[in-house]
């Protein structure tokens, strides 16, 4: 698998794939999105102005995607909301953290009311081939975890090669990722279409080996409607209907909710 294959799967998928209804597939985008802010400055009102809108959004958007010491606050405001509270954790964005810590630190989050956590592969270990200890740090987390979903990111734009994509994805997925996500949005190559086809490509080789569905989020520089719906129209022509759902498929991004609203004031 190289990226002339990916290409050539994505050209295949765009002329053979059965397009969505575009209202309903904006509707499904707010409703699998992440509303997130992971600002250095963020503050107790920017946290607040974030729940605000996601409340007022309709649908709900899937989760508030925030810092760990937001995670209290974040929790008290939606708590009459079927709205999920997401926390980066675990190192984000570097990974380079021993696991002890990074540990602390996703306990941390749960404790003050994550129900999803967001961590990140040390891409470091991974680059130099350590792909036990990328497996083991993920395997303790998601055992820390328990029940709460974990979202791996793989920060595709630091893998170098659709090959590593692939590899790390696998990685994720054997270790217990419940999603497996593309990136942190905090460097310069973010999610592309071809990172996303090739992780969807290792979920559906797993599904069809094991019959375990395993989720897939999108983010980093995804701020236009018709931008989610590529995505939702790769992910639709790969796997099959039961992805399109909050469940299996998340879009991690701030402003695309606006533009969404935007597009759907049209109709």
């Amino acid at each position: 698998m190289d990226i002339q294959y990916i290409n050539h799967y994505i050209d295949h998928i765009k002329h053979t794939s059965q397009k969505r209804d575009k209202q309903s597939a904006l509707r499904l985008a707010l409703s699998c999105l992440d509303l997130t802010s992971l600002n250095g400055s963020d503050t107790e009102k920017d946290i607040i102005r974030l729940c605000k809108q996601a409340m007022n959004l309709e649908p709900h958007p899937a989760a508030i995607c925030i810092f760990a010491p937001f995670c209290k606050t974040t929790k008290s405001f939606l708590k009459h909301t079927n709205i999920k509270v997401a926390s980066v954790a675990g190192g984000f964005p570097s990974g380079q953290l021993p696991l002890e810590l990074k540990l602390h630190e996703v306990k941390y989050a749960i404790s003050e009311g994550a129900d999803e956590i967001d961590m990140v592969i040390s891409r470091t270990k991974f680059l130099e081939g350590r792909y036990a200890e990328v497996y083991d740090e993920i395997a303790s987390i998601k055992a820390l975890c328990g029940n709460t979903i974990l979202k791996v990111i793989i920060e595709c734009g630091e893998l170098q090669s659709i090959e590593n994509i692939y590899k790390a994805s696998e990685i994720a997925i054997e270790a217990g990722a419940n999603f497996v996500k593309t990136s942190t949005g905090k460097i310069n190559i973010n999610a592309t279409p071809q990172s996303f086809t090739t992780i969807l490509l290792a979920i559906k080789a797993h599904y069809e080996k094991s019959e375990k569905m395993v989720g897939i989020k999108v983010s980093g520089g995804i701020k236009k409607a018709e931008t989610a719906l590529e995505y939702i129209n790769l992910l639709y022509g790969i796997l099959n209907e039961q992805w399109l759902h909050k469940e299996y498929f998340r879009i991690g991004a701030s402003s695309l909710a606006l533009d969404i609203e935007k597009q759907l004031h049209i109709f």
